[in-house]
């Protein structure tokens, strides 16, 4: 298959062990946070409500990136509220179903993995998440932390995760009515889904560190991916904290 625009950025855009970019941060051409107009007319808003405002908005205050877990052991139920927030089925029949994430064209790319590691009622090792039946199916059993944190830059939150979610796409099914342009509806997609784990976590009282740097490839081994048809995008370690 002739590569183009979106196929060769997705293939020349993965990270490879020994071959990361490197220099330094140049502080001062740093763009500002915030961008501002003058000279225009302004509107001052009324403060949000929070507190008293219904429990979404103090999820969405709470949401923060957890890198310490080591508390009591999440469960398989928990698991099961986690994975229905983030690409669950809502409603629909055989024919047409809507998942609890949007996705362009409702063609849903994305496939969920997970690599268990300490979750009461699930044995550790590589799942994958059947969304039709709402299922686990385990493809591998053993302790993978070690190898995920490792295939994730070394990141400790990997490896001391009570799980890590991976998400990849099989770039097919968007390619198929958005060809190019596809890649670009692929990525929101796991952006809208990581989003949702991460509000369904806080409700949960659990935490969430999504993880974007990661060793393609490697990641891809660990799943039995090919790497092209369809590969690793995004990453979640999710557990509780100390």
């Amino acid at each position: 298959m002739k590569e183009v625009a979106g196929d060769t950025f997705q293939q020349e855009t993965k990270y490879h062990r020994g071959k990361l970019p490197t220099g330094g941060l140049d502080r001062v051409k740093k763009p500002e946070l915030y961008k501002r107009y003058h000279n225009v007319p302004v509107t001052e808003l009324d403060p949000p409500l929070i507190s008293a405002g219904g429990r979404i908005w103090e999820i969405i205050k709470n949401r923060r990136s957890v890198r310490s877990f080591g508390g009591p052991e999440i469960t398989a139920d928990e698991i099961s509220q986690l994975l229905w927030a983030t690409q669950g089925i809502t409603v629909g029949d055989r024919n047409f179903v809507l998942r609890a994430a949007p996705s362009a064209g409702a063609l849903y790319p994305i496939e969920t993995y997970l690599i268990i590691n300490r979750v009461k009622g699930l044995e550790p090792g590589i799942y994958h998440y059947e969304i039709e039946t709402h299922a686990l199916s385990q493809l591998k059993s053993g302790n993978f932390r070690e190898k995920g944190a490792r295939a994730a830059l070394d990141q400790v939150a990997v490896e001391t995760a009570d799980t890590v979610f991976i998400w990849s796409a099989v770039f097919d099914r968007a390619k198929w009515k958005y060809k190019q342009r596809a890649y670009r509806y692929i990525y929101m997609e796991a952006g809208h889904i990581a989003q949702n784990l991460a509000i369904a976590a806080v409700e949960l009282g659990l935490g969430t560190c999504q993880i974007g740097a990661l060793y393609d490839d490697e990641v891809n081994g660990i799943l039995g991916l090919d790497g092209y048809n369809e590969s690793v995008i995004y990453m979640s370690s999710v557990g509780r904290q100390k």
